[in-house]
């Protein structure tokens, strides 16, 4: 049985990554219609795991932890590997992981109180979302930095860069809403996550193009192979 190439696997597990990120957010979008009707503004995602429709979101958890790990290996097969790398990689990676538990812990809802835990369940499910959220920007922002060491990333640095800020920003915003009670709880919490998941997209999109042009690129020595005269 053939093994596939190494180009072939990391554009494969670069587009799984994608797929995953295109998911989590149509599942997301449709959530929001379903009862109970949660805001976007108000309501932390978590709550959309709370309600009849409530294990779609869990699968949903689960799949943002695959998609994490299917990024990770995917960055695995770029460039150099670097103190910076094996870092970035094991904190996502510890991110991804922690959205994979919350399907396990569901959060507790108390209306106009924010986020509040009440339960065992609630308690740790802020806990770990909390740490997954602290991990994946460390490991993004390590990422980020080692990205302009890497030829074949550095043209995505840039927008790379630009959505790591914005997962920092709106890790404040949360914290703030947190501490003092906003009612844009939902809202900030958010634009973390567009932080994140666009980062992975975008970063598993540079590493799936060039991992396709240089899977067109005969190697050395093949291309003019054709032209060697055969010997008697």
């Amino acid at each position: 049985m053939m093994q596939p190439k190494p180009k072939n696997a990391r554009r494969w597990l670069a587009t799984a990554a994608m797929a995953g990120v295109a998911s989590y957010i149509v599942i997301d979008v449709v959530l929001q219609f379903l009862p109970p009707h949660y805001s976007v503004l108000h309501d932390a995602e978590s709550n959309l795991a709370v309600g009849p429709f409530g294990w779609i979101m869990n699968l949903n958890f689960l799949g943002r932890g695959v998609t994490t790990l299917c990024a990770i290996a995917a960055i695995n097969r770029v460039g150099h590997a670097s103190g910076l790398r094996r870092g970035g990689v094991f904190l996502l990676a510890v991110g991804g992981v922690c959205s994979a538990i919350l399907a396990f812990f569901p959060t507790d809802v108390v209306p106009g109180s924010g986020l509040v835990a009440v339960t065992t369940a609630g308690t740790v499910h802020l806990f770990v979302a909390g740490l997954g959220f602290l991990a994946a920007l460390a490991g993004i922002l390590l990422l980020t930095g080692w990205m302009r060491t890497v030829r074949e990333l550095q043209g995505t640095y840039r927008a790379a860069l630009t959505l790591a800020v914005i997962t920092a920003l709106g890790l404040v915003l949360l914290g703030l809403s947190a501490i003092l009670g906003s009612a844009f709880l939902g809202l900030a919490e958010r634009v973390c996550l567009l932080g994140v998941l666009g980062w992975v997209l975008v970063v598993s999109n540079a590493i799936r193009r060039f991992s396709r042009r240089s899977a067109l690129i005969p190697p050395v020595g093949m291309a003019n192979s054709e032209h060697v005269p055969p010997t008697a």
